[in-house]
């Protein structure tokens, strides 16, 4: 019998098998860039909201309408919730998000709900830092792989230590305020985040989730499409550009700016999900 710790020998054969793309997207239907950024050039702002540094903020887009987020004085990262405006069951689905479309989203991809809607909520139009691409550390930008830094995590690693600007924390005091609950009640309605201007990426050796400082600069903006009626909740990340700890409120920080846009001509949601939820049954 083989002992568990020696490599067979056709190991190396088996390491050599080539992978296989899991969700295939070809037959994905493809957002029609040209006719969102011809609604965007005929959009007026609305409102606008302000991230202070290690807060959270609650934000609302109509159907058809735009959001961006900007970096301003200083490089920030944000951590970014959406739900249904209208159903706050249907929320950001990242893990369905990362197995679509990978681990980093920019210009072009989509921010996808949970089940079982399981459509578009929000297209990425623009984004200043699509030209980062993949460093050689495999690191890249806003990405789907984090879950967001939290307040239990933190407790584990510290050892006890009581941290309340962690960005679960933010959002659910954010979605707390907005909703009139308690923060206790607001949390289980916050969920993985998209990390907003954070660089990150798994370490080659260990796999492990590792971030990096951030590209961004002040005027670096990401800007959405709302394919559906969205409620928003950003953090401004305690780790600031995140290019040394988080969970901490020695790292500096700034604040993110939230602007919404909308348009009056006429807009089609996306359809829910066609699977009739059956399931075998």
């Amino acid at each position: 019998m083989q002992h568990p710790t020696q490599h067979p020998p056709d190991a190396e054969d088996r390491r050599a098998v080539s992978p296989v793309i899991c969700y295939p997207t070809q037959s994905l239907p493809t957002p029609d860039m040209a006719l969102r950024s011809a609604r965007r050039a005929a959009a007026q702002k609305v409102s606008q909201v302000t991230v202070p540094p290690r807060q959270g903020r609650t934000f609302e887009v109509p159907a058809g309408g735009f959001f961006r987020i900007t970096s301003i004085d200083g490089p920030q990262v944000g951590d970014l919730n959406l739900w249904n405006l209208h159903d706050h069951s249907e929320r950001f689905y990242s893990g369905k998000t990362r197995a679509l479309h990978g681990t980093h989203i920019t210009t072009g991809q989509q921010m996808w709900s949970s089940f079982p809607t399981l459509r578009p909520m929000a297209t990425v139009l623009e984004d200043t830092l699509n030209w980062y691409g993949i460093d050689p550390f495999g690191g890249s930008v806003h990405d789907v792989i984090g879950t967001r830094c939290d307040p239990y995590t933190h407790a584990l690693l510290s050892g006890g230590d009581q941290y309340h600007h962690c960005c679960h924390s933010n959002l659910s005091r954010a979605y707390a305020d907005h909703a009139g609950v308690a923060p206790q009640d607001a949390e289980k309605y916050v969920h993985d985040v998209l990390n907003v201007f954070m660089c990150t990426g798994f370490t080659r050796d260990t796999g492990q989730y590792f971030m990096k400082q951030s590209p961004v600069r002040p005027g670096d903006y990401i800007e959405f499409v709302a394919e559906i009626p969205l409620l928003g909740a950003l953090s401004a990340c305690p780790g600031g550009d995140c290019g040394s700890e988080h969970s901490s409120d020695k790292t500096p920080c700034f604040p993110l700016l939230v602007e919404v846009f909308s348009s009056d001509d006429p807009w089609q949601e996306p359809a829910k999900n066609g699977y009739n939820r059956s399931h075998g049954r």
